[in-house]
């Protein structure tokens, strides 16, 4: 009797369990996958480039692509020098056909290897990528008396930087000219006004200047006679030079460290103008004459056109030292 029970009750369970689970809720199914970004490529392009160089001061276009559109992405396109980054800027695509295009430029004012690349940051709506960097190099003019415009005002600039002097405005005059003529003296060049490629090139790249040999004697001049040259320096560094003759053979300068003692403004009756004197009839002076080479009595002889500016720079018990 107890078996028979045993049986039904197993059997009765059985029956019931088919019905137990039919009642059981059903899994909600699995939300389908977000469909990933689509793939960006995008591309730059450099203009108005001459055999891959850009000439000094020219502003030189860069532009893009970003493919396929969609609208509020943005790149972030950046420039280099030498391989430094030099600043970057964050631009928006806008729609030509399927793509995104986007420009920007840049004025090139230092000698160096230039370069740009452009790079897409992955978004929900693009993916990311980056182009490849498009890089150029510099090519300079030989500059002449009377040129204007913005590679002579960037030349003049560079010029001043290291101290040599140059006329104001635009253009290539007199005073610039004089400052190439120093400038060919300091560096044992041949002596003249001419401003050749390879000289500008030097400038834009800060090379040439003149080492100040007396670093510690705050504000002074400096008269090497090899160079024919007179330096204005302070704080070790020349900041107006400017080409002179001093005494010829037969009547050279005398060198040695002195002071500025007396001047005489005006001409006087030797054709001296605005002297200011440092040793007895010695004196750093404008004259009519003043050659490439040593050929005055004695003294330093500037050009007529700079001795106000260089007596007005000039004062009393001034240093001045000569070699």
């Amino acid at each position: 009797m107890n078996r028979r029970l045993s049986s039904l009750l197993a059997v009765a369970c059985a029956l019931a369990l088919p019905a137990s689970a039919a009642a059981a809720p059903k899994p909600k199914p699995a939300p389908p996958a977000p469909a990933a970004a689509p793939e960006a490529t995008v591309k730059v392009k450099v203009g108005n480039l001459n055999k891959g160089r850009a000439e000094i001061m020219q502003t030189v276009p860069v532009s893009g692509t970003l493919a396929p559109f969609v609208a509020g992405e943005k790149v972030k396109v950046t420039f280099y020098l030498d391989g430094h980054v030099l600043f970057s800027r964050n631009l928006a695509a806008r729609r030509s056909g399927g793509k995104g295009v986007f420009k920007t430029s840049i004025e090139v004012r230092e000698n160096g290897k230039y370069a740009v690349a452009a790079k897409h940051v992955a978004t929900p709506q693009l993916g990311a990528d980056s182009s490849v960097r498009k890089s150029w190099k510099v090519s300079f003019p030989a500059l002449h008396k009377g040129e204007c415009g913005d590679v002579v005002v960037g030349f003049k600039k560079a010029m001043r930087a290291m101290g040599y002097i140059a006329n104001d405005g635009r253009c290539y005059g007199g005073k610039t000219g004089r400052g190439v003529l120093a400038y060919r003296k300091v560096n044992d060049m041949t002596r003249s006004e001419r401003a050749g490629a390879g000289l500008v090139k030097k400038a834009f790249s800060g090379k040439g200047g003149y080492v100040v040999r007396h670093p510690g004697a705050g504000e002074h001049l400096e008269a090497p006679l090899s160079k024919q040259v007179l330096v204005f320096a302070k704080d070790g560094k020349a900041f107006a030079i400017y080409p002179i003759s001093s005494g010829k053979y037969s009547t050279p300068t005398v060198t040695g460290h002195y002071e500025f003692i007396r001047t005489e403004p005006g001409y006087n009756s030797h054709g001296m103008y605005y002297s200011w004197y440092f040793y007895g009839g010695y004196a750093v002076h404008g004259y009519n004459s003043v050659p490439d080479y040593p050929a005055s009595h004695g003294c330093l002889r500037t050009f007529i056109s700079d001795q106000p500016e260089i007596y007005n720079r000039i004062h009393y018990g001034e240093d001045i030292f000569i070699w």
